[in-house]
């Protein structure tokens, strides 16, 4: 690093948890970010500000006016802009020393599977359960980490999923595919601004722990919030050795 980013990322440097190596560790990291909403903003913009080298933002919707209540990246002015875009251009005020590039589609199929082989670490803060299983599916086949955040109306939920470790779950054994599900949007039944703020800042939280390598990532451990009450609580999962996503692989599977 030079003495520009020794000054930048100080606060960083400073912590014996990360220090010189940590941040070096973050530069040097590539991370997918799949959804540039409400979610995607916070994880986006702190990824950014904390200096991982190379941010991929990818998403095909186009910035309205009801998005701006919540989803931070994108601003008046840029209103009818595709949000992938519009979110370059803040990541880049944020911190112009770090590589942003866009995907300005939908991924399914090859594009997301390439897009998923050339990262260290996905992030998914979309709004639907088919990108998600998608997305699920393809870190399975690469062995990424995941990071999973959901939130709607006054709750929000956060975990994570790392197939590095043989005894790890998918997104498939909490949320199987062949489940019955009530599909539910922000449109619909709107959220609460900043508890998107919250989640987001929590996956961007584990995905530095990852990336890092500190702490306990939230693995196995569905953490969930009430704004109402501000109260977290934890369930924990278990891998389903049955799964019909990770369920051929290795492992130890440990009951509930």
């Amino acid at each position: 690093m030079d003495d520009p980013q020794l000054l930048r990322y100080a606060r960083h440097i400073l912590l014996d948890e990360i220090g010189i190596e940590g941040q070096e560790r973050l530069l040097g990291a590539a991370v997918l970010v799949v959804g540039a909403g409400g979610l995607g903003s916070p994880v986006a913009a702190y990824l950014a500000a904390s200096g991982v080298g190379r941010i991929v933002l990818a998403d095909d919707d186009v910035v309205e006016l009801s998005n701006l209540q919540r989803q931070l990246l994108h601003t008046t002015a840029r209103v009818g802009w595709p949000k992938a875009r519009s979110g370059r251009e803040m990541l880049v005020a944020l911190n112009p020393e770090i590589q942003i590039e866009i995907l300005e589609q939908r991924l399914e199929g090859d594009s997301l599977a390439r897009a998923v082989a050339g990262v260290d670490l996905v992030l998914d803060c979309c709004d639907n359960f088919a990108t998600r299983h998608a997305v699920n599916r393809a870190c399975v086949r690469y062995g990424k980490p995941l990071v999973s955040g959901a939130a709607i109306r006054f709750s929000g939920q956060i975990t994570v999923f790392d197939l590095r470790h043989g005894d790890s779950p998918c997104y498939g054994c909490l949320f199987p595919e062949a489940d019955p599900v009530l599909e539910a949007s922000c449109a619909t039944t709107g959220v609460l601004a900043p508890l998107v703020g919250v989640i987001g800042s929590m996956q961007a939280v584990e995905a530095i722990k990852l990336l890092t390598g500190v702490g306990e990532p939230a693995l196995g451990r569905l953490l969930c919030f009430d704004a109402l009450t501000a109260r977290w609580d934890e369930i924990r999962f278990a891998r389903n050795p049955r799964c019909a996503v990770c369920g051929a692989r290795p492992g130890r599977p440990e009951s509930v």
